[in-house]
């Protein structure tokens, strides 16, 4: 059966046509730098270290983030920043030290570990395609709520408006949505949670804050899901000249024989 993942989703709203180049001619498109190495790495510790509280965090996170590096594509290692590289090495160590601690702080009454990285593969009602994810982590604590957990590293923080954004926080609404539909829970008794771990930031590097996603948030978030999933099986790829540059940078695909303005 087709799928639709929340990456995948997110695509399509910033750029219908940009959706349709990667995902569905299947060109090339962003392959990944430093940054997302560095993420991949602190999320590999956090969830290994969870499975096996033994494992050194700081050399566990070295090697993945060695790992991480090796993988990127040629040009991307060519053109990378050095210092960069050995501040985030260093920055790395100490969130890893802190990630799993943190944790417990922030479920001071206990909690039980679930799962990580569980796998999503669920029906989306009436449309013929399943909603694919892995969520990264999901506890279960002693007043029976289930939380559903996203670890996101960035710099020093998010603003407010990062904190609200509705295509951010639609990826904990849906997950909590399809893991109620998968186990066959309510889903008043599911939270979810983003937990930040911040690179640069002097103090609190490491923040859990909660998303709340009712009643309201869910059938927008689905509204959103079954828009996308009617026009990418009508075929409409309507380009967005809006997302062509962005406070992230240049689209790949911009003014290239595969995107003419």
């Amino acid at each position: 059966m087709a799928h639709i993942s929340y990456s995948e989703l997110k695509n399509w709203c910033k750029c219908p046509w940009y959706h349709k180049l990667v995902h569905i001619d299947k060109l090339d498109s962003f392959s990944g730098n430093e940054y997302t190495a560095f993420g991949s790495a602190l999320h590999s510790v956090c969830e290994n270290k969870l499975l096996n509280e033994s494992i050194n965090e700081v050399e566990f996170f070295e090697l993945s983030f060695l790992e991480e590096l090796k993988k990127l594509p040629e040009d991307v290692r060519a053109s990378w920043n050095k210092k960069l590289i050995t501040d985030m090495r260093e920055q790395g160590k100490v969130i890893a030290k802190l990630a799993i601690p943190g944790l417990a702080d922030y479920f001071q009454d206990g909690y039980e570990l679930l799962a990580t990285e569980e796998k999503l593969m669920e029906a989306i009602e009436d449309t013929g395609y399943n909603f694919k994810g892995f969520i990264d982590l999901i506890v279960h604590t002693p007043d029976g709520k289930v939380h559903i957990i996203d670890w996101k590293t960035c710099s020093w923080g998010w603003d407010q408006r990062k904190r609200s954004d509705p295509m951010m926080t639609y990826q904990l609404t849906l997950y909590k949505n399809y893991y109620a539909q998968k186990h066959d829970l309510d889903v008043d008794d599911i939270e979810t949670h983003f937990a930040l771990l911040k690179r640069t930031a002097n103090k609190d590097q490491v923040e859990f804050f909660r998303v709340t996603s009712g009643p309201k948030k869910t059938k927008n978030a689905l509204k959103v899901l079954n828009n996308a999933l009617h026009n990418i099986s009508k075929g409409n790829h309507i380009k967005n000249r809006l997302a062509c540059k962005s406070q992230y940078g240049m689209c790949e695909f911009y003014n290239t024989e595969h995107c003419r303005r």
